[in-house]
Parts: C-alpha cells; sequence; structure tokens
C-alpha cells in the first residue's frame, strides 16, 4: 500500500471521493459507459470508473509520446544514411517519421555540396524495420491516409497529395512536392478534386515514391541519374557519403503527432523505440512489449493498461482512466506539446463509439491533469467535458 501511495499520491483520495462522486452535479446518462477522473492541486474532484479498462482511441498517442521523449530523448534526431558503390546511390532508413519533401530538398543540396554529380541506379534498404505486417493492428486496408503503412525509408507520410482536373489530368497538390510518375499510376479512377491517398497496399509504389522524389530533388540539384529506382541493401564496401539527421527534434516529431493525430508518425516512434530498447531490427513486437514495459516501469499497475500499437487506431489498446492520469501526471514536463484549446491543453480521441479527451485545465498557471473516456454510441464529449471543467473551476481543493 506503501508503494501504491507513493506512485499515486491522489490514490489514497479515493476513498474519500468514490466512484459515483459528483453524480447529483453531473448527470450519469452524459457519462453512460464511460469514465473519467478530473484532479484540481493535486487532489481527485471527481471520478467515475476509474479503474474500468476502456477503449482510448487517440488519447493513447500520450503513451506512446511518453515512451518515445524518455527512451530516445526530446534531441532525438532520426538519421538516413547514404552511400556509393559501384556509381550507385544506396539510401539507408532508420524509420524518420517527418521525411518529407522539404527534407529531400534538403538532403540533395548538401549530397551535391559533398562533390555528388552523377549516379546510377538509387537502391533503397528499408530492412531496419522487418514487419510481419506493414500497417499497425487496427488499421484497415483503404486508401485513406490514417491506413498509412509504416516503414524504414517512407516519404510524406507515405502518402501522396494529387489533383485531378476535368480532363482527367493528374499534377501535385503541393507546391513542395513535384509530379511523380507514381502519383500518375495511383490516379487511375480519381474523380475530378484533391486527394490525398496512401500507398500502403503495395510496398513497390511506397518504394517507388520515395526513389522517386530523391531521384528528381538530385536533378533538380544538377545531379545526374543514369539507372533505376531498385529496392536492396547496403553492400559490405558500400563508401559512407553523408549521413543526415533531420532537421527537426524528435520533440516537434511528437508535437505533430499530437497536433494532427497522425497514426502514422505515431508507429515510427513505437517501431523506433522498440529497436533502441531490444536492438535492431525494429519489429511490431518489440515496439509493443517496450511500450508495455516503459509503462510499467512508470508504476502502472498490472491489468490497467493493454498495448497492441502505438497510434490507438486499434480497439486491443486499452487503459484505465486512473492509468492514464497518471500518466498524464508524468507528461507534464511534455504538456505543452498538447494541442492548445479554449485554454486547455488536450488530446482528443475518436472512433466509432469511442469519445475521449485527456490533457490538463489551466488553473493560473497550475496545470491540473484530467482524463474522459465515454465508450457509447453517440457523441456527448463535448458536453462531458464542459460540465467536468465547470465542476473543476467550482471545486475545493481538499
Amino acid at each position: 500500500m506503501i508503494f501504491k501511495f507513493i506512485l499515486y499520491p491522489w490514490f489514497c483520495l479515493l476513498a474519500i471521493f468514490p466512484s459515483s462522486l459528483a453524480a447529483a452535479v453531473l448527470p450519469a446518462s452524459i457519462f453512460e459507459d464511460g469514465g473519467y477522473l478530473v484532479t484540481r492541486g493535486g487532489g481527485i474532484v471527481a471520478a467515475r470508473n476509474p479503474e474500468r479498462l476502456l477503449v482510448p482511441a487517440s488519447t493513447w498517442k500520450i503513451a506512446t509520446a511518453l515512451l518515445a521523449l524518455e527512451r530516445l530523448g526530446p534531441d532525438y534526431r532520426f538519421a538516413t544514411h547514404f552511400h556509393l558503390g559501384m556509381g550507385d546511390l544506396y539510401i539507408r532508413g532508420f524509420g524518420d517519421p517527418l521525411l518529407v519533401s522539404e527534407e529531400v530538398a534538403l538532403i540533395a543540396t548538401r549530397l551535391t555540396g559533398l562533390g555528388v554529380k552523377e549516379i546510377g541506379d538509387i537502391v533503397l534498404d528499408d530492412s531496419f524495420f522487418q514487419l510481419e505486417r506493414a500497417t499497425p493492428n487496427g488499421a484497415g486496408v483503404s486508401l485513406r491516409s490514417y491506413d498509412a503503412a509504416n516503414g524504414a525509408l517512407v516519404v510524406n507520410f507515405n502518402t501522396i497529395n494529387i489533383t485531378v482536373d476535368l480532363q482527367g489530368m493528374v499534377s501535385s497538390a503541393e507546391e513542395q512536392t513535384p509530379t511523380l510518375p507514381v502519383m500518375k499510376a495511383k490516379a487511375g479512377g480519381l474523380a475530378p478534386g484533391t486527394h490525398r491517398i496512401n500507398l500502403s497496399q503495395q510496398r513497390q509504389h511506397s518504394l517507388a515514391y520515395g526513389g522517386e522524389l530523391f531521384a528528381e530533388m538530385l536533378r533538380r540539384q544538377g545531379v545526374k541519374v543514369n539507372g533505376t529506382i531498385r529496392a536492396g541493401t547496403v553492400p559490405a564496401g558500400g563508401q559512407p557519403v553523408y549521413r543526415h539527421l533531420s532537421s527537426r527534434p524528435l520533440s516537434e516529431a511528437v508535437a505533430a503527432m499530437l497536433l494532427y493525430s497522425n497514426n502514422f508518425i505515431a508507429n515510427q516512434l513505437l517501431l523506433a523505440s522498440g529497436a533502441a530498447t531490444f536492438g535492431e531490427p525494429a519489429t511490431w513486437e518489440k515496439g509493443r512489449e517496450s511500450l508495455r514495459l516503459h509503462l510499467e516501469e512508470m508504476g502502472l499497475k498490472e491489468g490497467s493498461f493493454l498495448v497492441e500499437e502505438g497510434s490507438g487506431l486499434s480497439r486491443g489498446n486499452r487503459i484505465t482512466p486512473s492509468a492514464l492520469l497518471r500518466l498524464l501526471e508524468l507528461f507534464r514536463p511534455y504538456a505543452q506539446l498538447l494541442p492548445a484549446d479554449q485554454g486547455r491543453l488536450l488530446k482528443s480521441g475518436t472512433l466509432t463509439g469511442v469519445y475521449a479527451y485527456a490533457g490538463y485545465f489551466n488553473n493560473g498557471g497550475t496545470l491540473d491533469p484530467f482524463v474522459l473516456i465515454l465508450n457509447q454510441s453517440a457523441n456527448r464529449r463535448d458536453r462531458a467535458l464542459e460540465l467536468l471543467e465547470k465542476h473543476y473551476r467550482q471545486a475545493q481543493t481538499r
């Protein structure tokens, strides 16, 4: 009991504020099939079903963010390695989630500055990830961006953003991204308009996209690209020519993941953390086990969570409101990475039948964590949050 009191300084207050606390103030119908915990000044001022395992949806990203920030470090920068062998350029990826067009253009500039003027093939090495399936458990097989597959060498979140005009002509919908052959190959049958689709269904399209983007950015720097684009691994005798570190630290990747609720970034961070914990190659099992162990190390008790993947896309992820509150207590040094919303800092979570918020109410600069998870058919999340915050503002700290 002493151990639990140390890890959960607010846990003993459940005896004072039981799971039915504030039932007279907060209408139970709104919170049906859900749970919440609200704190103020270190004490719990509202609670319901604090120990019920619930589907957290994207509030689960807080767990993955905390894992990555503490396992890799806020200033960690993902690497991408470049080698030359027999005139070919080998590119080995290490899971950079922010390898976007602007970053590829920067890399091309640096390669030419190092004397790369002409190459044969572009060979793409994504062997750092060894995934039994490219998409995480919970992902569908749709072309939607949130179902994008993960990989060690993936550009632009494994998605293309294209415009189809009335005549069926295809062009890139992004100024920073050139129109590439793979875009035209994937646009067949799309209606006129702008479309963001993922390339998850076929690995060769994902690799082709990265290779074509690197080739075009190199050509714009005056490099002659004479060969083809193919998958492969860096040969033993390959000459290292450049080790690129992302221009943005991990903390920015986490902020982007939380702001846009990006499932791809979340699982790239999970996989990278797994490799950092257990060694390469990165696998789903290593990622899951890394997160599970980290949650235990942070004091989450056995049975208070289940780990399936890193984004919250899977309904196999489960957590109790009390366990998620514990994570928010530990996440407080990184709280400003969460999106701001009407004076709060919070992460939302949405799946069919799952509506959640987790974050902090702001009391004169003091951040008080709260958790709201509703596993119900109707979305009453915003009204529920409004009621919880009103109760929080009126509550007196005990």
